[in-house]
């Protein structure tokens, strides 16, 4: 009960930027007892600032306006329509990632732009299976940044993992078959792939992981089992515009939204939900390896409105 208390509260501190400006601009919006047509343009614009999507926010006011235009109705009234609504746009979009035991390994490409907080993800998951009982493997195919390889590292060091490290510009694919032949060697269940984030050379960031992707499936025709996209929330929409281009290149299965606390745009994993139809496997709120917690549909909307 306290653990779950405890990431209640860092997820209420994590999205405190996005449900102050949310509940300060409903307090703004609804000055009137009853609800007509000002009002309800007033929240569609409010709730599209908040990067919930043009699309959600007209959903969510058609919605309202069916079951109280011209009633009167109080700013609770709103907050609790308002979470339930979202609550169940999201809850078909919530999975934790599970781990196949009919492969040996689990083979996760991590994918995302440089800066998306992808290799701290990894680092993250993989101390989080390590410490449940996974045997992992981690490969540092983002060869290309010295720095990435060396953050994955001391990631692996801290929590006993093994790490495949290449040369600087090593070659990718080949550092990920190598990766995957140790995996199978020693039995590990899970091997988690970075990749690099070089979106400015689309088309030889897509070049790379298709090569990684035929390469591996030399030893492993089934891999890679999962591909997770990791997105920056205070990116806000461009958000959408990196899940468009990696599911071209490569077809994501799952999203992990990091840096939620850094920004007032959360609203975004409910419009990338709506638009998208992948499930969010985790959300980031904060750098502690406690911060990354897979992600709960009602919990988020709930704190997303400022519901306690």
């Amino acid at each position: 009960m306290n653990e779950k208390k405890s990431w209640w509260l860092r997820l209420k501190d994590g999205l405190k930027k996005t449900s102050d400006t949310l509940e300060d601009g409903l307090k703004n919006v609804f000055v009137r007892k009853r609800l007509d047509q000002e009002t309800l343009d007033e929240l569609e614009e409010l709730l599209i600032l908040s990067d919930m999507g043009v699309e959600t926010a007209s959903k969510l006011t058609q919605a309202l306006s069916k079951e109280k235009m011209d009633k009167d109705i109080t700013l609770e009234e709103i907050k609790e329509f308002l979470a339930e609504r979202v609550t169940s746009i999201l809850i078909p979009y919530t999975s934790e990632l599970s781990i196949s035991k009919a492969h040996h390994p689990h083979v996760i490409l991590v994918v995302g732009v440089n800066g998306s907080g992808k290799t701290t993800t990894i680092g993250k998951l993989a101390k989080q299976w390590h410490d449940v009982g996974h045997k992992v493997r981690l490969a540092a195919c983002d060869t290309f940044r010295a720095a990435a390889v060396e953050q994955l590292q001391v990631w692996a060091n801290r929590s006993g993992i093994p790490v495949s490290v290449g040369k600087e510009n090593a070659d990718a694919a080949a550092l990920a078959f190598e990766a995957l032949q140790l995996a199978k060697e020693e039995g590990s269940n899970i091997l988690m792939i970075d990749t690099a984030g070089r979106l400015h050379n689309k088309a030889g960031l897509m070049d790379e992981l298709k090569k990684l992707t035929r390469v591996i499936q030399k030893l492993e025709p089934s891999a890679p089992h999962s591909v997770l996209l990791v997105l920056d929330a205070t990116t806000g929409q461009n958000a959408h515009a990196q899940v468009q281009t990696f599911k071209e290149m490569i077809g994501v299965t799952g999203l992990i939204v990091t840096k939620l606390d850094g920004t007032a745009k959360g609203g975004v994993v409910v419009s990338l939900c709506e638009k998208f139809k992948l499930p969010i496997h985790a959300i980031g709120v904060g750098e502690s390896i406690d911060d990354l917690r897979p992600f709960t549909a009602s919990d988020f909307a709930r704190t997303l409105i400022s519901m306690d």
